[in-house]
């Protein structure tokens, strides 16, 4: 019945079909590029199982100031203004686990990008940022 009458509704409303094949071949573009980014996102919890089983370096790219604000315990902080893959501290851990945040996760994706791009094998990126990780009420520390 519903296949008998889809030729009518869209010579009815095309503009609204039209969007429809639009928005889903978007969200079959975005689907797939997740699988070929080369990083994975992670939740607050499998960051915290990756920092605690595998002993993940965490890079937060958040500006001086919002890192003083508050981190992850552990994470070293590299702005994103000098975030550089041959960087001393990236390159002794390229067969590490990395994770890279940032505030929202946005600028760490970027990062994560850079670092999947410059050969880094495991590349991870907290999806959510720091906000997820206070969302989870996992703790911060303050100060450098």
């Amino acid at each position: 019945m519903f296949l008998e009458r889809l030729p009518e509704f869209i010579s009815a409303h095309p503009i609204l079909s039209l969007g429809l094949v639009a928005v889903t071949f978007a969200l079959i573009a975005n689907e797939l590029s997740r699988f070929t980014r080369g990083y994975r996102a992670l939740t607050p919890a499998l960051l915290t199982h990756l920092i605690n089983r595998e002993n993940a370096l965490v890079v937060d790219v958040s500006p001086l100031n919002d890192f003083e604000k508050g981190h992850i315990v552990g994470s070293r902080n590299v702005v994103m203004s000098q975030f550089d893959p041959e960087n001393k501290l990236l390159a002794k851990a390229q067969e590490l686990p990395i994770a890279v945040v940032c505030r929202n996760g946005m600028v760490s994706a970027q990062a994560a990008k850079r670092l999947v791009k410059a050969g880094f094998k495991r590349v991870h990126w907290l999806d959510g940022g720091i906000g997820a990780w206070q969302a989870a009420d996992l703790p911060l520390a303050r100060g450098r």
